[in-house]
């Protein structure tokens, strides 16, 4: 009897998330959908979406297509440099959280909760207002400018401002690596420390100690914090208007979002969406089955 009540329970639990999914992704999906592979009236330049998917069309597709592999390729070079710098990003705060997220796993003791708290506490502050933060430090005669330069003393002027690669980039890392943070703590706070004391007893070095028990352990949050910093990124464009302002650093979501500010081009954002969509989902299913199989070979 409890056996059957708890087959018809837990639907009922899982009902209201499922709506909520169907309500405010599924659908909207669906209209970013429409939208791609309807057209576009020829007066007023406003998408008219396919709700029909019998009726879908792929002229904005076909368009876009040329654009990143055709003779006029200029969505190649944002898409090609968005990889670059989402992978750039990732790896720089999986080596910047990784310690930080080992110490307090397995260091910090009862002060862990404090220690986290503190760490992403600055993150709570809008991200507007902490990249206009970045903005006055990076000025000509602003702080990092007046600390490499010696107060002056060295002739020296980086103009970190004015289309700087290096610059976006660390504006990615500074905005997400909070969140590459709490998944590597949630994995290596679950790594019991009797097997690193039994790979300590049985010999085992540092580095292999790390290399064998604790780096394979913290795989599922290594990925877990991989994915979800990579799919934000993939689409972040406010970084780089803020930090850069030049073309020579557009990402993806540079081209989303001046598309869905053109007129007649929406149907086109709808495409690089789909791509970035398409993009990310090939990980995505891969942790999913992943983590299918540990559950059920545990």
């Amino acid at each position: 009897m409890p056996d059957r009540t708890s087959r018809f329970i837990w639907p009922v639990l899982g009902l209201p998330g499922m709506v909520w999914i169907a309500l405010f992704f599924l659908v909207p999906l669906y209209v970013v959908f429409c939208v791609t592979f309807g057209t576009v009236d020829p007066i007023f330049r406003s998408p008219v979406p396919a709700w029909n998917p019998m009726e879908w069309q792929f002229e904005q597709v076909a368009v876009v297509w040329d654009r990143l592999v055709g003779p006029n390729n200029f969505y190649l070079p944002p898409v090609l440099r968005t990889l670059l710098y989402v992978v750039v990003a990732v790896v720089a705060c999986m080596i910047i959280a990784f310690p930080v997220a080992y110490f307090t796993a397995r260091y910090a003791g009862r002060h862990r909760a404090l220690i986290l708290a503190l760490l992403v506490a600055p993150f709570w502050i809008s991200y507007m207002m902490r990249m206009l933060a970045w903005i006055n430090l990076l000025q000509p005669d602003g702080l990092v400018n007046f600390i490499i330069t010696l107060g002056g003393i060295i002739p020296l002027e980086v103009n970190w401002l004015s289309g700087n690669p290096f610059t976006v980039v660390m504006g990615l890392i500074y905005g997400y690596v909070p969140y590459m943070l709490l998944p590597l703590f949630a994995a290596l706070d679950r790594i019991s420390p009797s097997l690193i004391e039994a790979g300590r007893d049985l010999g085992a070095s540092g580095f292999e100690l790390f290399r064998r028990v604790i780096l394979p352990m913290s795989v599922p949050g290594v990925v877990a914090g991989t994915l979800l910093i990579a799919l934000p990124m993939m689409g972040d464009y406010f970084t780089s208007d803020m930090l850069s302002k030049s073309p020579s650093t557009s990402m993806i979501g540079n081209l989303i979002n001046l598309s869905i500010a053109t007129p007649g081009q929406s149907g086109q954002a709808g495409a690089l969406l789909i791509l970035v969509l398409l993009v990310l989902l090939a990980p995505m299913i891969w942790y999913t089955r992943s983590n299918m199989k540990s559950e059920v070979r545990s």
